[in-house]
């Protein structure tokens, strides 16, 4: 909350610029995760290191395999859009730059019908936030199974294969355990157990 109106608006729209920003590297990071999966450029990615496009995993491996000259291009890329599109004050609308198109891209086309143009805004706002929570769960995914669309099967350390221990659980003093003679609480499921101990703590 800010006492200055003035203040309040320039904090909004920056704050709204940031959102598209990441947003709008949130959806390419998604692309750059699933279109690999399907699609590989034919040739070399590096002809002077010998690297075919066909060689690069998907996911975090691929940051090993690729060239120094590489990295060095893709940082040149996103220093040139730091330094000359995100340092230049927006137009009308948060995140809309001059001489950027959709999405940011430099060179493209803006979009001169106002109805439209707020449309399509609005969208890539909404998809942009979606996009930031995917990306996260593919990192996480790749982070935890070691591969970009890993089998949750080859995460062995998830606490959820563990058998749940209710004795920790908050509320749970001596005499522990309850009686149940003819073992209708009883689960071979962990799972399943520990969401049927749940349900009946959140009833009790």
């Amino acid at each position: 909350a800010y006492s200055d109106p003035e203040f309040a608006d320039s904090q909004f729209r920056r704050r709204r610029v940031v959102e598209l920003q990441h947003g709008r590297v949130s959806m390419f990071a998604c692309l750059g995760y699933i279109v690999p999966e399907y699609f590989r450029w034919p040739g070399f990615c590096s002809p002077s290191e010998g690297v075919k496009f066909a060689d690069l995993p998907n996911g975090f491996a691929a940051a090993a395999k690729i060239p120094g000259l590489g990295v060095l291009q893709i940082l040149a890329f996103v220093g040139t859009i730091e330094i000359f599109n995100l340092q230049s004050t927006p137009g009308k609308y948060a995140g809309d730059y001059e001489g950027y198109g959709a999405f940011g891209l430099p060179g493209g086309k803006p979009i001169a019908d106002v109805a439209k143009k707020e449309k399509s805004l609005l969208a890539e706002i909404n998809n942009g936030r979606l996009a930031m929570m995917a990306i996260m769960g593919m990192w996480f995914q790749n982070g935890l199974t070691g591969s970009a669309w890993g089998d949750w099967a080859l995460y062995t350390d998830s606490p959820l294969r563990a058998a749940p221990d209710f004795s920790k659980e908050l509320g749970a003093c001596p005499p522990l355990g309850f009686w149940d003679p003819l073992g209708l609480s009883a689960y071979s499921d962990p799972e399943f157990a520990d969401s049927q101990f749940r349900r009946r703590r959140v009833v009790e």
